[in-house]
């Protein structure tokens, strides 16, 4: 009986992009948004049951054995698979399932390796193979064994090597100590959509970008002729060893120096197989059960409007609203490539709006220009939970930012997708841990609900999983700005969202949605800065159109050699003409922050301390309001500079970068 089944591209990657630019999608190929996948005939391999399938025009197949082992693990091939065939016959016999995919020819490219995507969603979900699989290669295989493990350090047990092909200017191209092959050498640049210069300027061999595979630790092993000079082992595994081992990641090497060594030492006798099988087994069994990142985010109404525009070919921008864990380098740019090649024929534009510091205050009134200005926006992320918590923010201002946002960006396009995310920090394993769930996730995923957003609670997800025992917060995760590991942590998890998403929405057609009414009346909905130029009646205050530190303190990018509306001494006043329905101010938060006295419309008068926990060492951007829940219409704020200060204060500065109006 044929089976069909819908199957779409499932995929990442590790390395980065810069940021906040056009992407050039000249390396991610074509590849069809849906594959087919339909049995064929079954027969023998080896004595065992072969089941043989195709994925559109390539064919696959896995190996049944006759008692499976618990778990259902696994080994998967990759190129000549009828080669050196002793470790697989005995993990069979052991209870293991032996796969391979053809996609010869294709050098392990992102079209390849989306196949293998495809060929590895079907063996975990419809055949309940274990989500790590051993990872097999010979030769040119080692291009699809590491370009995939790179993508999924979190699926792979371990990796068994035979004379891999680790750097294509080695083989086909002939540019080191090899000969190459002129022919395949242009095949491979055909394939990969690139010219030679691309080719030799090619920044993902498998000797490059190891940093997430050793972050996993997934242990690798190489058997080498030692006088290999078709794949020479000092421009492939010898590279690719110093550079493993040096970001702390297990590899063995074992060359053969007995029995014939042909084709110029690449091909060599595999001698006790049994060893090699044993380890391979000791690494992928008993299988662990890891917590499935399907458990961690809510789809809602998914991701229908920006996966039309993907797929329409043409161009997109996505970007990405948060702080610090925004910011620096890591799940974002893994995202960034992993829709490029998920949608190869689509020119993206990536906005990084991500700030240290900041959460959802910033983010409402910053929206406009850091995003919304740029242009049309298709798809936006937005993170605050964990600055929203560090800076002490209260559970109404939070809600009322974070819906603001929402509102704000649906009325500059009423098609765009927004996904909601909430990252971890101790506070929230500790709320965890002790039965609550933490007020920023609860206000995260209030908004998401009203709005039909799809969500992620990473916090949950590294809780859950540290209590599962799958990694340490001490020596992998390590901080709330996570390591490496926590940073392929989170893009694994996210891509999971994205795809179930995309997987799920491939024939809707998009649709606006009309905005449900507000949660609360006095959302930031139009947030905007408000130039300082517009404060009046200065008396004590100057603007210094340049502003820098005289000292060595830190400071934040994009609130250094900015014009700045200064007061130093108490008793320094103005004045602030403004219309809408809330007021606060973006300072520079130093060590001589002061304390202001304020009021609105002749109103009472309030205090406010400008010194944060941060300002010793850094001038901080700090936003603060002074009212979300005024009347429609014009106002006006009185701001002076008090006579007390802080204890730890060196001084009663006010630094106004901008003022905020909604």
């Amino acid at each position: 009986m044929i089976k069909t089944l819908l199957i779409t591209l499932l995929f990442g990657f590790t390395a980065g992009i810069a940021s906040a630019q056009n992407h050039e999608n000249g390396l991610a190929g074509n590849a069809p948004a849906v594959y087919t996948i339909q049995n064929t005939v079954n027969d023998n391999w080896k004595g065992f049951e072969r089941v043989n399938i195709t994925i559109g025009p390539h064919k696959a197949y896995y190996v049944n054995p006759k008692k499976p082992l618990e778990g259902n693990p696994w080994v998967w091939r990759a190129s000549f698979p009828d080669w050196h065939t002793d470790i697989d016959s005995i993990l069979l016999t052991k209870g293991f399932h032996i796969a391979f995919v053809n996609v010869d020819d294709q050098y392990g490219s992102p079209y390849a390796l989306q196949v293998w995507d495809v060929f590895y969603n079907y063996l975990t979900t419809k055949q309940s193979f274990d989500a790590k699989v051993a990872l097999e290669g010979v030769s040119r295989g080692g291009l699809y064994v590491y370009g995939w493990a790179k993508r999924n350090p979190d699926k792979v047990s371990c990796i068994y090597n035979e004379a891999p092909v680790c750097n294509i200017k080695s083989w086909p191209g002939g540019k080191l100590s090899a000969p190459g092959d002129a022919n395949l050498w242009k095949q491979l640049q055909q394939v990969y959509h690139i010219t030679e210069q691309q080719a030799l300027d090619y920044k993902d061999n498998p000797i490059d970008n190891l940093d997430g595979l050793a972050a996993f630790k997934v242990p690798v092993m190489h058997i080498i002729g030692i006088n290999d000079q078709v794949v020479p082992n000092a421009d492939n595994t010898n590279i690719l060893a110093q550079r493993y081992t040096a970001l702390g990641g297990p590899i063995m090497i074992y060359p053969v120096t007995a029995g014939p060594q042909e084709l110029n030492g690449h091909h060599f006798p595999i001698e006790h197989p049994e060893q090699w099988a044993n380890m391979i087994m000791g690494y992928s069994y008993p299988v662990k059960k890891v917590l499935p990142y399907t458990d961690y985010f809510t789809t809602r109404n998914c991701l229908a409007n920006s996966l039309n525009v993907f797929n329409s070919g043409k161009n997109a921008t996505v970007a990405f609203l948060g702080g610090s864990i925004t910011y620096n380098p890591g799940w974002r740019e893994k995202i960034s490539r992993y829709l490029t090649e998920r949608f190869p024929a689509t020119n993206f534009h990536f906005i990084q709006a991500g700030i240290p510091s900041l959460g959802s205050v910033p983010h409402a009134f910053r929206l406009q220009r850091d995003v919304l200005d740029s242009g049309r926006v298709d798809l936006l992320f937005v993170e605050a939970a964990v600055n929203d918590n560090v800076n002490g923010l209260d559970s109404l201002t939070e809600l009322r930012t974070l819906e603001g946002i929402v509102r704000h960006a649906k009325k500059a396009n009423p098609q765009m997708d927004i996904v909601m995310m909430s990252f971890v920090d101790p506070d929230k394993i500790r709320d965890y841990n002790n039965g609550k769930t933490p007020l920023q996730i609860k206000n995260h995923e209030l908004i998401a609900e009203h709005y039909g957003l799809p969500s992620i609670n990473l916090a949950k997800e590294v809780t859950d999983k540290l209590n599962n025992h799958e990694f340490s917060w001490q020596y992998d995760f390590k901080d709330l700005h996570p390591a490496i590991y926590g940073q392929e942590l989170y893009f694994a998890s996210i891509k999971s969202l994205l795809n179930t998403c995309f997987d799920k929405q491939q024939a809707i057609v998009s649709k606006t949605n009309p905005l449900p009414g507000p949660l609360n009346a006095f959302n930031i909905d139009n947030g905007r800065y408000y130039n300082i130029q517009n404060a009046k009646n200065l008396d004590g205050w100057a603007i210094n159109p340049d502003w820098a530190p005289n000292n060595n303190l830190s400071t934040r990018e994009g609130f250094v050699h900015k014009p700045m509306l200064i007061g130093t001494k108490p008793g320094a006043s103005l004045t602030l003409p403004f219309s809408g329905t809330a007021i606060g101010m973006a300072i520079v938060s130093g060590p001589d922050a002061g304390i202001i006295s304020y009021s609105i419309d002749g109103g009472a008068e309030k205090k406010m301390d400008l010194y944060t926990e941060f300002s010793s060492w850094i001038y901080l951007p700090w936003y603060v309001t002074f009212s979300t829940d005024l009347k429609k219409g014009s106002h006006t704020l009185h701001l002076k500079i008090d006579s007390d200060k802080n204890k730890n204060s060196k001084g009663n500065t006010c630094q106004v970068i901008y003022f905020l109006t909604n």
